[in-house]
């Protein structure tokens, strides 16, 4: 599309004087005049000119074919954005496109002064632009009225629900007329914003375009696998490889935040922090710090960064894995932005391989697995860097001359070149020695978008020389690799790197050894060959049958397993241990023989009465009492009734 003839004029004038010449597909998908004023529920990718696109698809819904608003009253269309950051820079992107319809755009964000906001609302705005928890503070306070709105727009409404906001969306779409319009952008489209679709928009519109489908062209996602103790130094040399004119590290936390700021400003970075615990003034001058090249380095947490938009924006670095597939698209999202270029780095530790794979995997990306820039790689780079700096080939000055005379008089070329490099390399970090990490360890295969690691199926061409060896348990003893391997290797003195094929039968399984390692494998086992827990290793001769036998355990069929600890030998089962002796007590016929039984009670001489107990300090039976405490005969009874209050 090269021309704007379907848009309303105003929106077209706008757009050439801003210097567009053609649409992004989003863009040219929801200002189909076929869409009409129809809802939409739109996948647009963070970065693909989605503000225009709603800008554009609300002009004929809040213009009704008028050139120009008319005075301002009461709002007309309401844009909620998740962030401070990103409501501001909507408003901005709003006012240079409605700028020849006269819109009078006013903002309600967390941060502001909330008088300042009363008073615009009542001065009358056609666009009011906001973050959900001030909007909805200005409807309770009844500053905002909604009775008026044509249109809703959600930016980033995944974002909105992921940060909690669900009950302010709910209670401002409720507030708004049944009969609005309702737009809805996310970058993606999971369950929790179809069923907000569903209950708040009209048979609403899916969009997706092609290239939102597809991974961003325009960003090299590239993942650098470091050991773990050098995760910050390889952040460091990723930032000077590429000495991008602004780059954006991401943390999981404000404490990462607050330590990669100190160590970075220690090394000669221009580095600013943004995390939630800084107020709107400090955000604000840490991204114009940014935006003027004050700073050129922004570490941030997920939170603090959604939304925001730096134009020079060129490398984004995850110090911190992202915790799911969302937040990676948007943390990515933040460079590559309107058709630019940008690289976006994965600090991968050896530890968390897998887990990188499978996020990148679900989010449908393709990923440049290498090792960070080494120290050579960034010295080299920084003489090519050199090499291509236009202060070399710039014409010289007349006001240049003199002071040029006079150098080349006293210095000769080579000094004068040292100079030239010393200058451009100053304040210039020093590069990371960084400790080798091989690829091949455990190398990714691509199979369309999946990664699946190598070693799940290994291939066998390059195994060389090899013994085979089968040792006594197999499916019928439910013999696994996962604690076989370990045994062979305790046993053996081998490594992993030593075994190869392993084939598991019914009653035995077969092992492929390296031939070098095989005899000093046999050599430990000893003359027996023996695992443990009598576990037999024998040698075979050749390459045996690797058929595999089909084995059907019986129903109730128990054998002897393998993969359970073993037992100590003085082990019993619960409730079978020995019991000790209950103490007895000692009756009469335990007595010595001859010794006189002591008579019953009845037969004693004191006249067959059995003794009384002797007392134990428990409480005398009433009526026993001693005759101090007795009352005289006669003497009134204590009435019953309830007991009088205490003061």
């Amino acid at each position: 599309m090269t021309s704007f003839e379907s848009l309303a004029p105003a929106m077209a004038k706008a757009l050439e004087k801003r210097g567009y010449t053609t649409l992004t597909p989003v863009q040219i998908a929801v200002s189909d005049p076929k869409i009409g004023d129809s809802d939409a529920l739109v996948s647009a990718q963070t970065g693909s000119g989605k503000t225009v696109a709603f800008g554009l698809a609300l002009a004929p819904t809040l213009l009704e074919g008028e050139e120009r608003f008319a005075r301002a009253e009461s709002p007309l269309a309401l844009v909620i954005a998740p962030t401070r950051e990103l409501a501001m820079q909507v408003k901005r992107e709003l006012e240079w496109l409605y700028e020849m319809t006269g819109a009078v755009i006013a903002s309600c964000v967390g941060g502001m002064d909330v008088r300042n906001e009363r008073r615009a609302l009542e001065r009358g705005a056609h666009i009011i632009v906001g973050t959900p928890g001030r909007l909805r503070d200005h409807i309770t306070r009844g500053n905002l009225d909604l009775s008026a709105i044509r249109a809703v727009v959600l930016d980033e409404a995944d974002e909105m629900l992921d940060l909690g906001f669900r009950e302010d969306l709910e209670f401002i779409l409720e507030a708004a007329p049944e009969d609005r319009r309702t737009l809805m952008f996310s970058a993606t489209v999971p369950k929790e914003i179809a069923a907000l679709a569903k209950n708040y928009q009209r048979d609403a519109l899916r969009i997706s375009t092609a290239s939102e489908r597809e991974q961003h062209v325009d960003i090299d996602y590239r993942a650098l696998l470091a050991v773990p103790a050098d995760r910050e130094n390889a952040i460091i040399n990723v930032l000077r490889y590429y000495d991008a004119q602004n780059a954006i590290v991401f943390c999981s936390t404000r404490a990462a935040v607050n330590h990669l700021t100190a160590r970075f400003n220690n090394r000669g970075f221009s580095v600013v922090a943004l995390s939630g615990e800084l107020s709107q003034n400090e955000r604000t001058h840490a991204l114009q710090a940014m935006r003027d090249g004050r700073a050129r380095v922004c570490i941030a947490t997920d939170v603090a960064a959604r939304g925001i938009d730096l134009p020079n924006l060129e490398l984004v670095v995850h110090a911190d894995l992202p915790t799911n597939p969302e937040t990676l698209l948007h943390r990515s999202g933040r460079t590559g932005r309107a058709g630019r270029k940008g690289v976006s780095a994965l600090i991968v530790p050896l530890s968390a391989r897998r887990k990188a794979e499978r996020l990148l995997q679900a989010a449908n990306l393709k990923a440049n697995w290498a090792t960070p820039p080494s120290a050579e790689d960034i010295l080299r780079r920084d003489d090519e860097r050199l090499l291509a700096d236009p202060m070399l080939t710039d014409t010289i000055g007349e006001d240049e001359i003199e002071t040029i005379d006079a150098l080349a008089a006293r210095f000769d070329a080579r000094q004068l070149a040292a100079a030239v490099a010393r200058f451009f390399k100053a304040g210039r970090s020093a590069p990371e020695d960084l400790v080798e990490v091989s690829l091949e360890q455990r190398k990714p295969r691509e199979r369309g978008n999946d990664f699946i690691p190598a070693e799940t199926k290994r291939p066998r061409d390059g195994f060389g020389a090899s013994v085979w060896i089968s040792v006594s348990v197999g499916r019928k003893q439910r013999a696994e690799p996962r604690w076989l391997i370990p045994m062979l290797c305790r046993n053996g003195s081998i490594t992993k790197n030593e075994i190869g094929a392993i084939k598991m039968q019914p009653e035995e399984t077969y092992i492929e050894l390296s031939a070098a390692a095989a005899d000093g494998f046999l050599g430990h086992l000893g003359p027996g060959s023996m695992l443990e827990r009598g576990i037999r290793v024998t040698v075979l001769e050749g390459q045996p049958d690797l058929t595999p036998q089909p084995y059907t355990r019986a129903p109730g069929e128990k054998t002897q397993r393998y993969d359970k600890p073993e037992r100590r030998a003085d082990w019993k089962p619960k409730g079978e241990f020995e019991k000790k002796p209950r103490f007895e007590k000692k009756r009469d016929f335990d007595k010595p023989e001859g010794a006189a039984a002591k008579p019953h009670w009845k037969d004693r001489e004191d006249g067959g009465k059995k003794p009384a107990k002797p007392f134990a300090g428990a409480k005398p039976f009433k009526g026993k009492r001693d005759e101090k405490f007795a009352k005289p005969d006669g003497a009134p009874r204590k009435p019953k009734g309830k007991k009088p209050d205490r003061f």
